[in-house]
Formats: structure tokens, C-alpha cells, sequence
């Protein structure tokens, strides 16, 4: 078992801190911020050779697939109502009353994220094949893609530092066993300091995406194909500023949906290349070597289709 696999003590301390805010008597129901309690972390890696915890066992429901099949339309669009009034008040919390001022920088956060990624992805594109000796290759555009998030960086002092659960999506949550509402927010990995507007793209991030793109193979699209689409997203985001309390639209998401792509594009990036060293462990991971410029032409995409222009290529500063 990997020790670093996850940070296990960082998730630890993010449901521990959550769960104290929730059970305070002062505040509201519509504040609290569904997870599951944890009740002990072993930080010696003797017991089972790694750091764990112990949590609570949520009993309901757990969609793994976006589009939600055999779900009545009235469901879906409750389920997805509650993920972004969930997300709200998680956008909500001020680090620094639950007791996690310490848990992240406090510097703005996309530019930490352009910066490091910036990095992993040029290292991942030097990667070569161990047969053919062929490269990974970079993201379509990813130096036109760095240049413009560079010169079009939102202001992250309209929504102070916050807690960014990281990977906040549909499949992370676990619905009530017959309620139409979220109990608890899983699989806290990534969870940091900084701009909650990375976790609405993420959460949105279907309704960027057109039925047929990626031909279906990773992710679920909305974009262009109403009869299937869940619920709008003017509404979706409509139900988040208002828990936030914050005018909509927000006129960063663009930039925000944007990067929640191109970061997914590094993501699959780094699965090619770990296929190309023989090192992955999913099946399907020789298929990532032709996902990811699809997504990184998503991410350039977004952009175009809100009128925004790419300058020509420079080399971004690492």
C-alpha cells in the first residue's frame, strides 16, 4: 500500500474541523456542511503500513454516473439542486472560524495552481514511450492557454481564501437514501485553501461539454442536448449565489471552467505518461494518450465560445 497515495491526515483534519462547525448550536441547518464524522486517525504505519482513519458509515445513495439512468427527471434536477446549495455552504465557510487558517496558503490561489501545473505538465510531455521512444507530447496550446489565464486572473478577494474541497462533483456526494438532498461530501484528497469557484466549475464542468465530445468515453456532456440535461445551468448557478450570496452570473467562470479543463487535461496527460513508463495501473490507461488534447482543446474551446481571444504562442514564465 502506497504512503503517499493520499494525505490522509490532511483529510482527517478538513471532516474533523467540518464536523465540530456542524455540531455547534448556533448554527443554522442550511450552514452546515454535510460529511461523514471521524472518529480516530492512526498515524503509525506499523498497524497496516500507512496512516488511516475510521469515519462514519453514510447510508444512501452515491450516482457514478452523471447522467443518473433510470432516475425521474424531478430526481435529477433535486439531486443536482442540492449538490450546488451543498457547495454553497461549503464557499461559505471562512477557514478561519472552523479552525483551518493553517490548513493552505493564503497567497490567490489560481496562480499557484498555473505555476505548479505549469511544471508537471512540461515534465509529462518529455516523457517517452519505452518501446517506440515516442513522446507524450504537450497539451494542444497549452503555452497560448498558460499566456491568457495569466493576463485574465480573477479576483480572489471578492470571495476571500476558502476551502476547496479539490474534486467536488456529483460522484463524491452521498445522497439521503430516500431524500433528494446531499448527507455527506467524500473523498477529500485535494482539499486546500483558495478559490471556491475551481470546485462550481468542477461540479459544472458537464454542461461545458457537448454529448460528443471525448465520443462519450470519460465524461458525461449536457452541452447542446437539452432532453437530457438535468437542470439549467443559469439555475444551478442561480442556487449557489444565492447561498453565497454573491450576484449572479459570476462573470469569472469562464476562466474558471477553462481551468478546471485544462487541469483535468494534465490529469489525463499524466496517466499517458505513466502508461508510457509501463507504471499505470487502470486498463484503459492507453487511451489517455488520445484523451487529453481532446480535453485541452476543450479547455481553449470554452474560452472561444464566451468570444475570448488566445494571443499567438509565447512561452509562459515556470
Amino acid at each position: 500500500m502506497s504512503q503517499t497515495a493520499h494525505q490522509v491526515e490532511r483529510e482527517y483534519t478538513v471532516l474533523a474541523a467540518i464536523h465540530k462547525h456542524n455540531t455547534r448550536p448556533t448554527i443554522p441547518p442550511q450552514s452546515r456542511v454535510p460529511v461523514p464524522q471521524v472518529f480516530v486517525l492512526c498515524e503509525d504505519v506499523d498497524v497496516i503500513g500507512t496512516p488511516f482513519y475510521i469515519m462514519e458509515f453514510l447510508e444512501g445513495r452515491i450516482f457514478t454516473d452523471m447522467s443518473m439512468p433510470g432516475v425521474p427527471p424531478e430526481v435529477r434536477s433535486k439531486c443536482w439542486l442540492s449538490a450546488a446549495r451543498t457547495l454553497g455552504a461549503l464557499s461559505s465557510l471562512d477557514p478561519k472560524d472552523v479552525g483551518l487558517e493553517n490548513f493552505g496558503s493564503h497567497k490567490p490561489y489560481f496562480p499557484r495552481q498555473i505555476k505548479s501545473l505549469s511544471k508537471v505538465s512540461l515534465a509529462q510531455a518529455a516523457v517517452t514511450d519505452v518501446d517506440s521512444g515516442t513522446p507524450v507530447g504537450e497539451i494542444p496550446g497549452w503555452r497560448e492557454l498558460i499566456a491568457w489565464y495569466e493576463r485574465n486572473l480573477p479576483d480572489e478577494r471578492k470571495t476571500g481564501v476558502r476551502i476547496v474541497h479539490g474534486d467536488y462533483k456529483l460522484d463524491n456526494l452521498v445522497f439521503h437514501p430516500t431524500e433528494n438532498r446531499v448527507i455527506g461530501i467524500l473523498d477529500w484528497e485535494l482539499c486546500t485553501l483558495g478559490s471556491p469557484l475551481a470546485d462550481l466549475a468542477n461540479l459544472t464542468q458537464p454542461w461545458v461539454l457537448d454529448p460528443n465530445d471525448l465520443g462519450g468515453r470519460i465524461m458525461v456532456g449536457y452541452k447542446n442536448s437539452p432532453d437530457t440535461e438535468p437542470i439549467s445551468l443559469a439555475e444551478l448557478e442561480r442556487e449557489y449565489c444565492q447561498v453565497t450570496r454573491q450576484p449572479y452570473p459570476i462573470v469569472e467562470m469562464s476562466f474558471a471552467r477553462s481551468w478546471m479543463l485544462f487541469r483535468l487535461a494534465v490529469i489525463a496527460q499524466g496517466i499517458a505518461a505513466r502508461y508510457a513508463r509501463r507504471q499505470a495501473s487502470s486498463e484503459q490507461a492507453h487511451l489517455y494518450a488520445n484523451v487529453f488534447p481532446l480535453i485541452g482543446e476543450l479547455a481553449r474551446r470554452v474560452l472561444e465560445d464566451e468570444g475570448h481571444v488566445l494571443l499567438p504562442k509565447v512561452r509562459p514564465k515556470l
